[in-house]
């Protein structure tokens, strides 16, 4: 007896009539690919006053099982219906009947009466099938079907109200109350103390096992009703892999997996299709595993009794309702139920299968559902409807070479739209909308459908009205109605005309036959291939989808999960089907005069066809084999298992006996353990050990998993499968085949894919695809490898209860409690991020008064836990979900909240020895300066500004004036004038009054710190003022805070050095003429007082004291001692910033100044030239003002040891637009006050420059090139082209620069005396040279910093390795040569150089200081760091590339790049590798794949790194290329001295590249982060961005500016030679022609 399955319009309609219509029909569900099943993903109505469904609405899943009298399931619920009453009448809340209920509940279920006593089911029989399916389905509602008892299953299920409980036990368990069972019984499911697979049948439901809401009896059918999860793991395998973010979220996924497997095979169930589509994930990816698929009676489900025939063959194609209009339709279908891709591919090829039944087979490959119309199976439009088609004639045939969405739009718009936007594309909308479907079934869909789909306001008469008008007006392709189903034409709405079919064509069943022969004729067979390419296959992606104008807009998070999507099957070109010369022959066969002729030429035809076809032939076969993965095989069965014998049976039915007649005792299995408390929860939760995991303890694991088998053949099939799963997570695509499959089985011999495993991963996908089966590791067995990190088990245990069906405000509660004790502490910082996701949604949502506290203390243990970086992606979108909904919802409760969070994060803005510089205060201010924007003016004035302002004096951390200043740019120019300053200028006076008033000592204390950090916030915030608003606001008037601190003779000596290089720095911001304007007659009273002082006379600054003040200066913790030492801070600074001549007329007292200077400080003004100059008995007037670090940094000694070359600085160095942070100076003037810990001071030295809030701790590098836009988040960086400071580096041109990670270091290569190469180490922090390195003979061309290790490389000509603390030399490399330069002996160097290096070295020099002898291949040109393999790259003389291992101290292999296009050789000028860069998020970074080259000769090279061979060579610019750079993968950056920089994308044509020009001279050099680049030539800088359009001319235009400098005013600056970005800072140096070292914003 056949068994046909319901086409879905039969099943929508039996649903409508068996609950309501309102209940509705989304799509059904077919493991087919025609319209065939019997389950549904239906929606409950929760309609509006208006009528129209909440687009919001939660589907459930709704299946039609036919009953049974053999199936056990069946027979079971025909028995527990019958003893409750044929209306059970219970609700699914509160005193419902559940199955669950029924088995703690009455006894006599156990009894063998009921007569299951006797059954044979097909799983182990370990427990009775009336015991295992309770267990499986506890919270299933049993009872008769109807719309009533949906309505309450789901509103049960929304609500929460199904496993509330359980929660409510835990909530009780964590806080040490009594709990009862539940709780732990719950703990136990989720592993603790371990997992178990002697389970003893439970009323919990596994938390990975999905969830049964109702089993519900219908006449001749069981109802089953499941809970519709947004993604399946198939989903996301094939539309978001990289959902799958890392390795981490793999193995929690197989965590899950194998939790719920060791617990089916603990009752003695098996899976048995264990597959990606029958794992279920949530909406936070938590993973259910489907095990109610009774479609296939394999596992489960499968209770049968007896000899139950289920060996009928499958159905043919047709409806199983007696009358159905579809029986026909698809009555002539040759398409079997079978998915096996290489039996339908080889079908349609033979032309055994129609075009139209292949390319549904595709559409289901492609997980394209029908009646989902956002997912709707495709089909091509093979006719333009504008003649009826022939086959004689051309006209009317649609090109299935292009897409249909390139006929409408045009080949100049495509590539109009694919030139201008951000993101290159052609194409911006699937080949087939919503719109369009819902457009083309418009007159047999409900209107309800229409208005949501379409268009809210019917207008029957918008929609087109003929086949001819439908295909004009859409781009999109066609749907399989057009080419099967005349109903689509005949119209069920009234004022809706039926689809007028064309005038070739009499009826709707007429065209339809047209149609569809059309769409197996013989032209489209020719050509449908093409079109497969388009919507399946390789012009997706790549090139060829360039070529063929169908580049898809990629969605904008790739890391987002996506039901739907466009898989790509093929990457190779589909093969043409073989019809063309089939009928050649057959028509040769049909025109033959008679039947000998027909015979002879039917062999001749016959033999020619097959010696043409072998090729093809070949090719298709080829191609089947290459695309068997597209039918994956999960699992193996063998059909007779000859171990399972009558033992077996016998045993089965003795267990199921003892099973019925003497039940286990429950109450043992539900028992409260004594030892099961908090402090359990929590020591299973520590993490204690390292986290990572041994390749030699998985090793140990393997050999003993051996031992521990699984408890039947079927449970390990299971366990094949999950090996199976687990290789297709890391290969993104499926381990086995068919083909494959066998083949192992046969062989043994393990696929060869399993090679690309990692090490860790293929270790357990080998023991779990064992050939003997009884060597494969249990699921329990799995789950205790070390494959699984602590890490991933804290994760399960935490987050766990939180995915029961409990509500909303249990699940808070709960995860505030066990955060509150500890756990996410406990856990460590990776796995609460982990967490996040789970828990924070839950803060976020409207909340009660009474869960404001719950989610205020969730919320604080996550910014408390979680790093800066972590606070920013996870908690930071929760805050503003909070804010967002306060203002919309006029909540009281959500506005709560933020006031909680917001005094929280206050609170850890202050200083304290275990919180400096911590976690807690780094990610306040990143949540305070990033909800400032949402939070708006008003309120982020009250209560982010002004609350701050009153901590002043308090403890405040240099974050929480960090936060002040950095809002104060984000909000702008006119927020810091009129909100800002108005309020610290208060606070100033405020504070300096106080100074001179009779208050109590801790008064005097609290208004020196409270000035200190108002002076310092003004500080900041100057950097983002225009100078003219600086001298309006803060300094006319004779108003200037500054000055007016300075003239007080109360304040500590801390305050006055704070605003004297406060001052100072304001100073170099305005610039000297509005210094001498404003600020001078001003500083006149104190130099005066100062200069009258008797300080300066009564010996105050002996020379002893001075001495000893200059040696702790040396050390670098200077700090002035007395109000004299004003001085030295003041006088020096303002004569270098405004001329010794102006201040001297300015200040009547300067000759006192200068005595006292002299005479304690042996200071004394010398012209020599550009520079003044002096050393311990000369000093320099031109000094560099302290700047940027702690006021500390500034040391008078350096004025007399270090002065030599300094320039003026222009202003604060280390602050720019975006980065500015006087923690050091701050720090300090705290420590001095209120005793911070000593320690604070050292490890400041030590901390990089501060950018938001450091770059160690939460700097993300932007993925931005080749990803058009910045991210919503990230602040602009506004290139201002100014410096900030400035110093003399070396005598002649600075030729190259090197920055360190932390921006606190950078390295000179320059032109010394003689024409020698001095190497100099700067401290930024104090623009101060600490070191070099002096070794080179010849002049430097090239430096480069080895990673962290403390090395240096230099290159003059041969390379020089040395250590960047020490100068020493490590050891020199060069290539042999008959004219090989002097090197120096790396045993000898050492003990020739030593501090006092300057002029020890012998002049041997070049006379130009450039290479004598460019095209000698004896000598390096330039250098790269491949640092991931620690590996030298090097360029010579001839154009060749020399590989070094520096670690090892030698030399590798050499590349040649062979170029015949010049006589001469060309030198490698520029080298750059794959990706180099591209700034490296959390993941690891991958080996570089190729290296670039530039030339001498404008060429560029590109070399494959594994076999060295040249993959490219172009010629790039028409000069001399300078520098190369590799921000992403697939692009390399090029500039060169024919005034023009390009970018090259290496996966299209190279003679298509983006230049820019503007430049009047050879771009010397540029330097790259995220899509800015900057560019120097001659004195100007350009910068460029990639998100910028191209002129009318096609070229992007650089607009060249100069570099800003107050002393210079709008004077040319001279040639810049040099760059390169700070992005941490947002700052950038420039080296220049003249020796100069500048730092620029």
């Amino acid at each position: 007896m056949e068994e046909k399955e319901t086409c879905f319009e039969c099943l929508e309609r039996r649903i409508k009539s068996d609950w309501s219509d309102q209940l509705l029909f989304c799509y059904g569900i077919s493991d087919s690919p025609l319209p065939f099943g019997s389950s549904a993903v239906v929606q409950f109505s929760d309609s509006n006053s208006s009528g129209q469904v909440s687009a919001s609405a939660s589907q459930f899943i709704l299946s039609y099982l036919p009953t049974n009298p053999h199936h056990c399931f069946s027979k079971y619920l025909n028995q527990y219906t019958t003893q409750n009453g044929e209306e059970t009448g219970v609700s699914a809340g509160t005193g419902s009947t559940n199955l669950a209920d029924s088995l703690l509940g009455e006894s006599h279920f156990f009894s063998n009466r009921m007569g299951y006593e006797r059954c044979a089911c097909n799983h182990s029989a370990k427990f009775s099938c009336l015991r295992t399916i309770p267990a499986l389905a506890p919270l299933a509602h049993v009872g008769i079907s109807s719309y009533s008892t949906f309505q309450e299953l789901a509103s049960s299920f929304l609500s929460g109200t199904l496993e509330n409980h359980i929660l409510s036990s835990l909530n009780l368990l964590i806080q040490g109350k009594a709990s009862g069972r539940d709780g732990v019984n719950y703990i136990r499911l989720l592993g603790i103390p371990s997992f178990d697979e002697a389970n003893i049948p439970g009323c919990l439901r596994h938390p990975n096992i999905v969830p049964v809401l109702g089993l519900l009896k219908a006449p001749g059918y069981i109802n089953l009703l499941l809970p519709k999860t947004p993604y399946t793991l198939e989903n996301i395998l094939h539309y978001s892999p990289n959902a799958l973010k890392s390795d981490w979220h793999m193995r929690f996924l197989m965590y899950q997996l194998l939790s719920a497997l060791t617990y089916l095979h603990g009752l003695g169930v098996h899976h048995g299709n264990l597959c990606p589509s029958n794992v279920m994930l949530t909406n936070s990816c938590w993973a259910w595993l489907h095990i109610w698929d009774n479609t296939r009676l394999g596992f489960s489900l499968c209770f049968k009794h007896g000899k139950s025939d289920t060996s009928c063959n499958p159905s043919r194609v047709g409806c199983c309702i007696e009358g159905c209009s579809s029986q026909g339709l698809y009555a002539d279908f040759k398409l079997s139920q079978s998915l096996d891709w290489n039996s339908q591919f080889n079908r349609w090829w033979r032309g055994e299968l129609s075009n139209f039944e292949y390319l549904l087979f595709l559409n289901k490959l492609a997980g394209r559902r029908w009646g989902d119309h956002t997912f709707y199976p495709v089909m091509p439009w093979v006719i333009d409807f504008s003649t009826k088609p022939s086959e004689d004639s051309d006209s009317g045939w649609r090109d299935l070479s292009k897409s249909k969405w390139r006929l409408a739009k045009g080949d100049e718009q495509l590539d109009f739209t694919y030139s201008t936007s951000e993101v290159p594309h052609h194409v911006s909308d699937e080949c087939l909308s919503e719109l369009a479907v819902c457009s083309y079934k418009a007159r047999r869909l409900p209107l309800s459908v229409l208005r949501m789909a379409v268009r809210s306001v019917y207008e029957p008469n918008e929609y087109p009205s003929t086949m001819q008008r439908l295909y004009q007006w859409t781009p999109d392709e066609c749907i399989p109605e057009f080419y099967c189903d005349p109903r689509i034409f005949y119209s069920q709405h009234s004022g809706m005309t039926d689809l007028a079919v064309p005038s070739w064509a009499g009826s709707p069943e007429e065209f339809i036959k047209l149609h569809r022969d059309a769409l197996e004729n013989t032209r489209v067979s020719r050509q449908i291939h093409h079109w497969i390419d388009i919507t399946f296959g390789y012009k997706m992606s790549g090139q060829a989808a360039v070529a063929a104008k169908n580049v898809m807009l990629s969605p904008a998070e790739p890391t987002k999960p996506r039901s739907i999507g466009r898989r790509q099957l093929f990457t190779q070109p589909h093969p043409a089907r073989q019809v063309a010369m089939q009928e050649t022959l057959d028509s040769a066969k049909e025109s033959a005069v008679c039947q000998h002729q027909a015979h002879e030429m039917y062999n001749a035809k016959s033999f020619l066809y097959k010696t043409a076809c072998l090729q093809e032939l070949e090719e298709a076969s080829l191609f089947s084999e290459h695309y068997r993965h597209l039918s994956p095989f999960y699992c193996h069965r063998q059909e007779n298992l000859q171990k399972q014998g009558s033992s077996l049976k016998e045993s089965q039915s003795e267990n199921l006996e003892k099973s019925a007649s003497s039940p286990h005792d429950i109450s043992n299995y539900c028992g409260f353990p004594s030892d099961v408390d908090l402090n359990y929860l929590l020591e299973h939760i520590d993490i204690q050990d390292d986290d990572s995991t041994g390749y030699q303890e998985l090793l140990l694991w393997r050999q003993k998993s051996c031992l521990s088998r699984t408890s039947s053949q079927e449970a390990a099939n299971d366990i094949f499968s999950v090996g199976c799963l687990l290789a297709e997570l890391y290969l993104r695509r499926p381990l086995f085949n068919s083909t494959s499959l066998a083949m192992y089985l046969e062989s043994g011999v393990f696929p060869g894919l399993i090679q690309e495993l990692p090490s860790h991963a293929k270790v357990l996908v080998e023991a779990c695809i064992e050939k003997d089966w009884m060597r494969r590791p249990s699921a329990k067995c799995l789950l205790e490898s070390s494959y699984f990190p602590s890490t991933v088990k804290s994760v399960y245990l935490f987050a766990g209860p939180l995915q029961l069906m409990a509500k909303d405000g249990s699940r808070l509660q709960y995860a505030a409690n066990f955060a509150k004790q500890g756990a996410l502490k406990a856990m460590g910082t990776l796995a609460a991020e982990m967490c996040a996701p789970y828990c924070l949604t839950l803060a976020s949502a409207p909340l009660s008064d009474a869960e404001v506290e719950w989610a205020y203390i969730l919320l604080k243990e996550f910014i408390t836990c979680l790093t800066p970086k972590a606070v920013k992606a996870s908690v930071l979108p929760a805050i503003q979900k909070i804010l967002q909904a306060s203002y919309e919802l006029c909540s009281f409760a959500l506005a709560s909240i933020w006031n909680y969070i917001f005094d929280f994060m206050r609170t850890n803005l202050f200083i304290s020895d275990h919180k400096l510089f911590s976690f807690e205060a780094a990610a306040a201010s990143v949540l305070l300066i990033c909800s400032s924007e949402d939070l708006g003016v008003p309120i982020t004035v009250h209560q982010t500004i002004l609350p701050l302002i009153h901590c002043f004096g308090k403890g405040l951390c240099p974050d929480g004036i960090d936060v002040l200043v950095r809002i104060g740019g984000l909000l702008g120019e006119t927020f810091i004038v009129s909100q800002m300053v108005p309020l610290l200028k208060y606070v100033a006076r405020s504070c300096i009054d106080v100074s001179s008033m009779n208050k109590p000592e801790p008064m005097h204390s609290w208004s020196s710190l409270a000035l200190i950090d108002c002076l310092m916030t003004l500080d900041g915030l100057v950097t983002f003022l225009p100078r003219e608003a600086v001298v309006k606001d803060l300094i006319e008037d004779k108003s200037c805070l500054h000055v007016l601190a300075l003239m007080q003779t109360n304040f500590e000596i801390t305050v006055l050095q704070v605003a004297a290089t406060t001052l100072m720095a304001i100073c170099q911001r305005i610039g000297p003429e509005l210094t001498a304007l404003h600020v001078l007659p001003q500083l006149k009273v104190v130099f005066d007082e100062l200069a009258f002082s008797q300080e300066s006379f009564n010996g105050s600054g002996s020379l002893g004291k001075s001495l000893k003040v200059l040696k702790s200066k040396v050390n670098g913790e200077f700090q002035i001692e007395s109000r004299m030492d004003l001085v030295l801070l003041l006088y020096p600074s303002f004569s270098s910033l405004l001329g010794i001549e102006k201040l001297r007329q300015c200040c009547a007292t300067w000759l006192l100044l200068e005595q006292f200077l002299l005479r304690f400080h042996n200071w004394k003004w010398e012209y020599t030239g550009e520079s003044s100059r002096s050393g311990v008995e000369n000093v320099i007037a031109k000094v560099p003002l302290f700047s940027k670090g702690s006021t500390s940094d500034y040391s008078p000694a350096k004025l007399l040891l270090n002065g030599v070359g300094w320039s003026i600085p222009q202003s604060q160095g280390i602050r720019g637009a975006k980065n500015w942070m006087p923690q050091r100076r701050l720090a300090n003037a705290h420590q001095s006050s209120v005793q911070t810990h000593e320690t604070a001071s050292n490890h400041f030295k030590s901390e990089p420059w501060f950018w938001f809030p450091s770059p160690a701790a939460s700097w993300d590098g932007s993925d931005l090139l080749g990803h058009f836009g910045c991210p919503k988040d990230e602040f602009p960086w506004k290139i201002r082209a100014s410096v900030l400071s400035s110093v003399r580096a070396h005598q002649g041109a600075l030729r190259s620069l090197a920055v360190c990670q932390d921006e606190n270091t950078v390295f000179t290569a320059g032109i010394g005396p003689g024409f020698k190469g001095p190497v100099q180490k700067w401290d930024l922090t104090r623009i101060n040279c600490v070191s070099g390195y002096y070794g080179h003979e010849e002049v430097v061309n090239d430096i480069c910093i080895l990673s962290l290790s403390g090395r240096m490389t230099s290159c003059d000509g041969t390379i020089h390795v040395w250590n960047s603390q020490t100068g020493k030399l490590i050891s020199v490399f060069s290539e042999p040569s008959t004219d090989s330069l002097h090197l120096v002996s790396p045993l000898s160097s050492p003990s020739n150089i030593s501090a006092d290096h300057v002029d020890m070295l012998n002049s041997n020099t070049l006379s130009s200081g450039e290479l004598a002898s460019p095209f000698d291949g004896s000598l390096y040109t330039c250098m790269h760091y491949l640092e991931l393999v620690d590996k030298l790259v090097v360029g010579t003389g001839n154009g060749s590339l020399r590989f070094i291992d520096v670690s090892q101290g030698r030399k590798l292999h050499l590349w040649k790049g062979e170029f015949s296009e010049s006589a001469f050789p060309s030198l490698v000028s520029a080298i750059c590798s794959c990706g180099s860069d591209k700034e490296q998020g959390n993941g690891a970074a991958a080996s570089p794949s190729w290296v670039a080259s530039g030339l001498s000769s404008g060429h560029c090279r590109l070399f494959d790194v594994r076999s060295g061979n040249v993959i490219a060579c172009w010629r790039a610019h028409d000069g001399y290329v300078t520098k190369l750079a590799a921000p992403e993968e697939h692009l390399l950056v090029s500039s060169s001295l024919d005034r023009s920089l390009r970018i090259w994308d290496l996966r299209r044509n190279l003679s298509m590249p983006v230049t820019f020009k503007g430049h009047s001279d050879g771009v010397s050099g540029f330097s790259v982060w995220g899509q800015d680049v900057i560019s120097i030539s001659g004195n100007k800088i350009g910068l460029s961005s990639l998100a910028k359009s191209a002129d009318e001319d096609g070229e992007h235009r650089i607009i060249p500016q100069k570099l800003y400098s107050s002393d210079h005013g709008s004077r040319n600056m001279s040639v810049l030679t040099s760059i390169s970005i700070m992005p941490f800072s947002r700052l950038f140096v420039v080296g220049t022609e003249d020796g100069y070292l500048r730092m620029c914003c």
